[in-house]
């Protein structure tokens, strides 16, 4: 009977609503974000209002609200309170009071409907408050799963019930699982290029995030009414590990039964329209941009008025000040309609400035406006090639990937406009390649019609045997990394085409590496394809090493390297061997997550192939990995260099380098490098005469000589082939043929009429140029609904400009008359003033983001660099003489600065220029810092305080010899808690900046001299003949300075007593003066020279120029290639004051494990470099302890440090390092990569009994 009572109670409380009552309810919802520590600025919204819900039928309910109130809350809690925003009230108010419809049955919301022109941020909202109705109650089971819609889409619900025995009341717990939803109301945006890494993110996590629902349900005749319903959200950000300190949201929205009544009267709902189900609906996320708020009426007004002002303002610098306006810029473009992009360009068209600010500027609108605007331009070709390729590198790039887009931007393949540029068609190609690469990141299965076009331009190059377009096609091809494609690519790979075709290495190159993508997507395939290719002996050398590290990027399993190690020990070809082997050794040691498993299989390999392979030296080919990762901020890196060499040539084939940034599970391919040396392969193929390998002056002879013979290249191969990938996608390559190495670098005799011969004459004249390239370089976003129906983004912008300016004026003494290479033998002078810089400015923002309102918190920090420069310059090439004038230093600038802080941040639409930034960690020791200007010396204030740290320090380096100085100052105040780091870094304000300022000057200083004097003649010398050179450096500076013939006898007699009687080479001499008027020229001489002997020797010794100065310091050094290094440095008087040498060497003795050992001794220091000294050695126990050193405690030689490094081990090392009171070691430690001077050169030959083949 009991257990009867109960399942008509729990019936009875089934969530539902009468069509004959009217319902009145009080709702509140709240939203926060901070740190969750006391005393540290938070942000927060608050809305409030009535509802009224009364049935329109049977399962039908019209809801109206009314009474809306919006507070905001912008400071720290206890200090600062809710305020009320009635403007912006007033205007969702006005939305609101329209009423809505929705479905109600068994407790599930469903079909919403209002006026056509509610926004969508109005019914989201609406969302919010009806997501407290929507609830699922089993009469059968107090505690239940189900998957059910919410507002957070399609997701797991966790449920508990219980019946209060005297209310009768059911309370109903609802946990929403919203981290494993099938479909989440969630958007990216931006990370199309960052493949994601699945065994990274069981490293940690950088959002966590909790739902839970509260309701009191009170069985009635109708059903359960919900009498209070509470929804609590939180969720911890960081842009680290969330483990190590997070942001954190709080979002609570809770609504109050207030009264139950008879309907009265039937409401009008008037004309609505379905707005779909409880699922929160984005929009407009390309135009709400969430680190600005601004009035977007008018746009094309204030778009071209925003043009004009940064134009004008970076013009001849970078205004740093405006660099936040471009992102306002990109807001309002992305606003404006089609006719408004046509409007702008025809009013900018005609001005050079405002023209490039334009096209630079509208690669960021990012949908089918900027396809159309650029078709109407290249149909009507008004803009120049590059022009077009710059442009449409970067729309496309910056594209939204949603096929409509994907299909429109084909047109361009077939324009004729692209085709009449090369470097322009090479972008449309690749650039489309891109695109489908991207859309293919969202739509899984990607359709095969997106890469069509491209597998038609590789099969028709092959019909052709068009070697050009062969490789750009497969290229693109590469950029799309489409699973379909593969069939097309086979039919280029030797081995493996089903109909073999004769194809150059290039070509072949290129269809290897155009597998690079489908690696991650289809594996299996590319696995069966690159394993063919490798292990098929008579394939050329090269691919077969291009198709091993393709096939590892597919992360092979376990089976498939022993399958590599077991052919790798039946292998001959040491080339191939050395490639495979030393990958597998560097893969071995990776600590990435997308490794963890590989490094395993390679580290078995390594066991296995070491004790045959592991001496291989590196004349062979190479493949070196290196990485690191950091599980606190889940970050790394990675880089990889691949050597490909073949049997006949001392020179690489191919070189290629590459990085992947990880973060946050997820990995980006930073940017690659790749060269081919076709032609140098074929110039190169007979060997170079007189190469000792030393690279040594006499080896750069050989290489030079081999390098004249450049001619007898063929005419369509290229002799250098180049590309570059960023974010994994190829954007540029090109080849260096005969004839542009001829029209470059050979044409001394280029005569009148010329391109150079013009551009000379016009810098004769006076040339002025300057360039500005605005860039964002990042926008990733990343959209998530809330409870409240408000949406929550965690957004990082990274944007740029980039500016230089030059003036310039020259003048050629004898003037030119027939020929450029006259240059050569004439007096050059030149007049130069300019400056080159930058302003980066890099976001990150978390927080409600909504056309009407921002609520959340920023992190902001800007770079400005700017290098100014103006100078004189004088230039004799025959005579190996350089000078260079620039004027005192007037007024102080800044050479770079760098400023950041994190605030909470509030904005609203109806007042956009009075945004709430409070610092999150307010700045409560302001007094402190009210000081005036350091000068020379180093000041440092430094504050420490219950979770509290200050510095602010200022250091300067003046010289009174030159009237300038250079002062770093930093000003760092931060809020630190144990529990979040390394959080704790960034939170705070941070202020460091490099400057140049005048300084006071002994001498009114007119110009700062510098000059580069060879000497007349760099032929090896003898002691004597040195002498001689040097006496005539110092008369030929004798009529600017007058050092006296004591100097001149004394640098004579060092030399010579340190020299002895060895041959000398290349004398330099440079001086560098401080010139006041009539006075006599202070400042500074160096000589350097060096002997060519089997022990290289140097010399440089430094003077100051002064009267009655004898100050100097000499270095002298001596190498023995592979033996060992010695260095002696003293100065002071006459050299004389102090002294220290540093010592290296080598060593592997029979019996002995290899060894490199270094030593620094020192017998007298300046007082201030010992106190240095002793304030740097004071971290090392502590730096040696993190980095798990032991320490012993003995005596050991007195004024000295010495270490060791012992290969104790194929893969690890030995260090030990000596102090004089104590000893530090570690063995034992893993070394990236095997150390060169620890190798021994084994084999002569490229295969184990014979040559292999190129």
């Amino acid at each position: 009977m009991q257990g009867l009572l109960l399942f008509c109670l729990v019936a009875l409380a089934e969530p539902g609503l009468s069509p004959k009552k009217t319902y009145k309810y009080k709702y509140v919802g709240d939203v926060n974000f901070g740190l969750g520590k006391p005393n540290l600025a938070e942000s927060a919204t608050r809305i409030s209002c009535n509802i009224k819900i009364a049935g329109a039928s049977q399962q039908t309910f019209i809801l109206q609200v009314s009474d809306f109130a919006f507070e905001d809350f912008n400071g720290v809690k206890g200090r600062n309170r809710f305020t009320a925003v009635p403007k912006l009230t007033e205007r969702i108010a006005s939305q609101l009071v329209k009423p809505f419809m929705f479905d109600y049955v068994g407790g599930h919301v469903s079909n919403i409907r209002t006026s056509a022109k509610t926004s969508d941020t109005i019914v989201n909202l609406v969302r919010g408050i009806l997501g407290l109705f929507h609830v699922t109650v089993k009469t059968t089971q107090r505690i239940y799963e189900l998957e059910e819609v919410s507002i957070h889409g399609v997701c797991p619900s966790h449920y508990a019930t219980e019946v209060n025995e005297e209310t009768k009341d059911m309370a109903v717990i609802q946990v929403v699982d919203i981290s494993n939803c099938r479909e989440k109301a969630a958007i990216y945006k931006g990370m199309a290029t960052a493949v994601l890494d699945d065994v990274g993110k069981q490293r940690g996590e950088s959002i966590v995030s909790t739902v839970r629902c509260v309701y009191t349900v009170k069985p009635t005749a109708d059903g359960g009414l919900i009498t209070r319903a509470h929804g609590h959200e939180q969720q911890n950000f960081s842009p680290f590990n969330v483990k190590g300190g997070n942001f954190k949201m709080e979002a609570v929205n809770e609504m109050v039964l207030l009264s139950v009544n008879d309907t009265v009267g039937a409401v009008e709902p008037g004309p609505m329209e379905s707005k779909g189900n409880l699922v929160f609906m984005f929009t407009d996320a390309e135009i709400n941009l969430p680190i600005v708020m601004q009035n977007l009426e008018d746009p094309i007004t204030k778009a071209a008025e925003l043009i004009k002002h940064l134009a004008e303002a970076n013009r001849y610098h970078i205004d740093s000040t405006t660099s936040e306006d471009t992102i306002k810029l990109y807001q309002l473009l992305r606003a404006m309609p089609y006719e408004g992009l046509d409007i702008l360009w025809k009013q900018f068209a005609g001005n050079e400035e405002q023209r490039r600010w334009f096209l630079d500027m509208i690669v960021e609108i990012n949908d089918a406006r900027i396809l159309k605007f650029l078709q109407a331009r290249f149909q009507a070709r008004d803009v120049t090639a590059s022009e077009a390729w710059q442009t449409l590198l970067l729309a496309f790039n910056h594209l939204q990937t949603d096929a409509n887009l994907v299909e429109m931007a084909k047109m361009f393949l077939d324009m004729p406009f692209c085709k009449s540029d090369v470097e322009l068609w090479h972008t449309v190609v690749l650039s489309y390649g891109s695109l489908v690469y991207k859309h293919c990141a969202y739509a899984t299965p990607c359709p095969a019609a997106t890469v069509q076009p491209l597998l038609d331009m590789a099969v028709e190059s092959l019909r052709i045997r068009n070697h050009d377009d062969m490789v750009l096609a497969l290229k693109a091809l590469g950029n799309a990394g489409h699973p379909s494609s593969l069939k097309t690519i086979m039919r280029f790979l030797p081995g493996v085409a089903a109909t073999p075709v004769d194809l150059p290495p290039r070509v072949l190159s290129a269809a290897v590496q155009s597998m690079r993508l489908i690696a991650a997507r289809d594996p299996l395939s590319v696995q069966d394809i690159t394993m063919s290719l490798f292990l098929q002996k008579n394939n050329p050398t090269e691919i077969r090493m291009l198709a091993f590290m393709i096939l590892f990027d597919t992360k092979p399993s376990m089976a498939v390297v022993s399958i590599v190690t077991v052919h790798l020990q039946e292998e001959k070809n040491l080339h191939v061997i050395s490639f495979a082997y030393s990958y597998l050794k560097s893969v071995s040691r990776s600590s990435t997550p997308n490794n963890h498993f590989l490094s395993t299989a390679c580290n078995v390999a390594v066991k296995i192939l070491g004790p045959r392979y592991s001496r291989l030296s590196y004349h062979y080919s190479k493949a070196i990995h290196m990485d690191w990762f950091n599980d606190d901020f889940l970050i790394g890196t990675a880089t990889e260099v691949f050597m490909l060499r073949s049997a006949t040539n001392i020179f690489p084939t191919e070189i290629l380098m590459k990085g992947e940034f990880y973060f946050i599970g997820r990995i980006l391919q930073l940017m690659e490098l790749g060269i081919r040396a076709d032609g140098l392969k074929e110039l190169f193929a007979n060997g170079i005469p007189g190469f000792k390998g030393d690279l040594g002056f006499s080896d750069f002879q050989a290489v030079l000589n081999v390098l004249k013979n450049w001619e007898v290249l063929p005419n369509d191969k290229p002799v250098l082939s180049a590309y570059s990938r960023a974010s994994g996608q190829e954007w540029f390559f090109a080849d260096l043929k005969k004839e542009t190495i001829q029209n470059i670098f050979f044409r001394q005799s280029a005569s009148k009429g010329s391109f150079l011969w013009a551009a000379i004459e016009n810098l004769q004249k006076g040339v002025s140029w300057h360039r500005t390239k605005p860039f964002l370089i990042v926008e990733v976003r990343y959209f998530q609904a809330t409870i409240l129906g408000l949406p929550l983004e965690i957004s990082k912008y990274y944007e740029t400009i980039n500016g230089i300016s030059v003036n310039a004026t020259a003048s050629i003494n004898p003037p030119l008359t027939e020929r450029l290479g006259q240059l050569f033998t004439s007096d050059i002078s030149l007049e130069t003033d300019g400056f080159i810089g930058y302003t980066k400015d890099f976001w990150l923002y978390y927080g409600i983001n909504t056309e009407l309102f921002q609520c959340g918190s920023e992190f902001k920090a800007k770079t400005p660099i700017a290098i100014p420069w103006k100078f004189s310059a004088k230039i004799n090439i025959a005579k190996k003489k350089f000078e260079l004038n620039f004027p005192p230093c007037k007024k102080e600038f800044n050479l770079l600065s760098l400023s950041s802080n994190v605030y909470a941040v509030s904005r609203n639409i109806e007042e956009p220029d009075l945004d709430k930034r409070t610092p999150m960690i307010p700045d409560s020791n302001d007094e402190v810092f009210q000081k005036g200007p350091t000068v020379e010396t180093a000041q440092t204030d430094q504050i420490l305080t219950q979770g509290n740290w200050t510095q602010k320090d200022k250091m300067c380096v003046e010289s009174n010899i030159y009237g300038a100085g250079v002062c770093v100052e930093y000003d760092l105040r931060r809020e630190f808690y144990h529990d979040e780091y390394p959080l704790y870094y960034f939170l705070g304000y941070t202020h460091v900046a490099v400057k140049v300022l005048p300084a006071q000057a002994i001498n009114a200083v007119d110009k700062i001299h510098f000059e580069i004097n060879a000497g007349p003649s760099s032929h090896p010398a003898s002691a004597q003949e040195l002498l001689e050179s040097l006496s005539q450096v110092f008369l030929h500076t004798g009529n600017e300075v007058n050092a006296g013939h004591t100097r001149i006898n004394w640098t004579a007699f060092y030399l010579t007593q340190q020299m002895g009687n060895s041959t000398f080479e290349a004398v330099f001499n440079v001086n560098a003066f401080a010139v006041s008027g009539a006075k006599k020229p202070e400042g500074y001489n160096a000589v350097f020279y060096y002997t060519t002997e089997e022990v290289k020797k140097t010399q440089l010794v430094v003077s100051h120029v002064k009267e009655n100065s004898n100050w100097k310091i000499c270095i002298d050094t001596s190498v023995k290639a592979l033996v060992g290094a010695k260095a002696n440095i003293k100065w002071g008087a006459e050299c004389q004051s102090y002294e220290m040498s540093i010592t290296s060497e080598t060593a592997h003795l029979p019996g002995t494990l290899p060894t490199i050992k270094a030593k620094i001794h020192w017998s007298r220091m300046p007082e201030k470099v010992t106190q240095a000294c002793s304030r740097l050695e004071s971290y090392i126990p502590g730096m040696a302890l993190l980095l798990n050193f032991y320490q012993k405690q003995e005596k050991n030689a007195g004024q000295e440090i010495s270490a060791s490094v012992i290969a104790s081990s194929a893969d690890s090392i030995d260090v030990r390092i000596q102090l004089p009171e104590y000893t530090i070691f570690r063995q034992a430690i893993s070394f990236p990569m095997p150390p060169v001077i620890f190798q021994e050169f084994e084999h002569d030959n490229t295969t184990m009994d014979s040559f292999g083949r190129a």
